[in-house]
Order: C-alpha cells, then structure tokens, then sequence
C-alpha cells in the first residue's frame, strides 16, 4: 500500500481510509483480521462451515478490497455462487470443498511441498492441504493412493518424496503411512489422520494415536481431517 502511494497509484486519501480498518474491521457479525497477513505472512482464511452463507458472502466482500489471495474452506457448490457474483476468478474444489479466488501467483516457498495421501477416499482431506498450500505461495505436488497395503506404490515415488522439503501425508485406518514415509526422507512430515476406516478406527482415532507414537522423529501431527491446517504449518515451514 505504501509503495502504491508513492507511486502514485493510491491516493493518500485512501490509504487512510485502509488504515482505517487495521488492525481489524468489525462487522458486528465478524471481526476480520486484515492485520493477519503483516503478523503471519498469510491472510485471515475463512471457515465456511456453521456460519451463514451470508456472513460469509459479506466478509468475502470487505477482503476483496485488498489485494490478497482469499481461501474459504469447507464450503459447497450453493455457497460458491454467491461467492463467483461477487469474482468471476473465484474457483470452487469440489472435492475439498474449498473455494479460491487467486490475486496473487508469487511463490514464496523455497522448495517443493509434497502431499501424500494412503488411499482414494483420503483424497478429499489431501486435497484441502493441497488447496491451502497453493494458495499461500508454494510449488505443490500430490502422490496418492500409496498406501502401506500396498508398499510398493510408494518405493517407486521415493526420488520424488526425496526432492521434497515439506511432506503432508492423511492417512486414516490404523495411520502408520507417515512413519514409513518419514523414514525414508530427511524432511519434516506433518500427518494428518483422517477420519477413514471401519469400526475400531473410531472416526480417525485410531490413525491419530498411531501417528502421535510414530517412532520417525521428524513426524509432527495436526488433528483428524485437519488438511487445512497441515497445508498452512507446511508453508509456514517452507518459508524459513
């Protein structure tokens, strides 16, 4: 903003006007933190789920007014029309269900982010790490579908888990994909359990106690089907 109005791009007027809303701008509804991004290095992201499409319609609405990229997680197809009135440029992941609307493509990361993930039907929680990550700055691959049933699958992407400098691997079952990935890379990996598998699994349970007793000392776990959050903590690593 500041390099905007010595050039001559913003008027001072408006500067003060932005200022005017930091640290946050109450809208009685919500509080936005549009400070996020000069404490963080990521703006403020918005949670879909639970609140009203409305609120959400109108917090995207004062963010668009900055010029920051804009990430809405766990949303659907009915709340991401009313987002597209607002951008044209906002794009809806179907599988993640969350929602975009990129403004600026620099990559900020240093290196490669690979996310892993064990099986199909964890793809929709890979897929919201993958989401995250992207829009934070980062070059992104994905590896799915290599799963410890059938280890294999997995030796033969080893160069490619070996050019990685941050690993995200959702696994759910019994959760033992991220310490055999972890043994065979010097990286940090953030596994994330999902909520994938049968009975005793206890709707990921039983993949967070597994990875929270990895013996791969450089495993580090978020919740259960928290991709979102391993897609944030994996750019934030790949920046220092």
């Amino acid at each position: 903003m500041l390099q905007q109005v010595r050039g001559g791009k913003l008027s001072v007027k408006d500067a003060l006007e932005r200022l005017r809303n930091l640290p946050y701008e109450d809208l009685g509804y919500a509080k936005i933190d549009h400070h996020r991004s000069l404490r963080q290095g990521f703006p403020e992201v918005i949670l879909a789920r639970g609140k009203d499409p409305a609120h959400v319609e109108g917090i995207v609405r004062h963010m668009l007014r900055n010029r920051h990229n804009i990430l809405i997680t766990r949303a659907d197809a009915e709340l991401f029309e009313r987002v597209k009135n607002l951008d044209p440029a906002a794009k809806f992941h179907r599988l993640s269900g969350a929602i975009t609307i990129r403004r600026e493509r620099r990559i900020r990361g240093k290196g490669k982010i690979v996310v892993v993930c064990a099986g199909t039907a964890d793809i929709p929680v890979a897929e919201e790490a993958l989401v995250t990550a992207e829009i934070m700055g980062n070059h992104v691959e994905e590896i799915y579908d290599v799963g410890v049933a059938g280890i294999h699958r997995l030796l033969a992407e080893s160069r490619h888990l070996r050019e990685a400098r941050v690993i995200v691997c959702v696994a759910g079952m019994e959760g033992a994909l991220p310490s055999v990935v972890a043994g065979m890379v010097g990286a940090p990996v953030i596994a994330v359990p999902s909520s994938v598998g049968y009975g005793a699994s206890f709707s990921g349970l039983a993949a967070l106690l597994g990875m929270l007793n990895s013996c791969s000392p450089n495993v580090c776990v978020v919740n259960i089907d928290n991709g979102f959050g391993a897609g944030h903590l994996a750019s934030v690593i790949n920046r220092l």
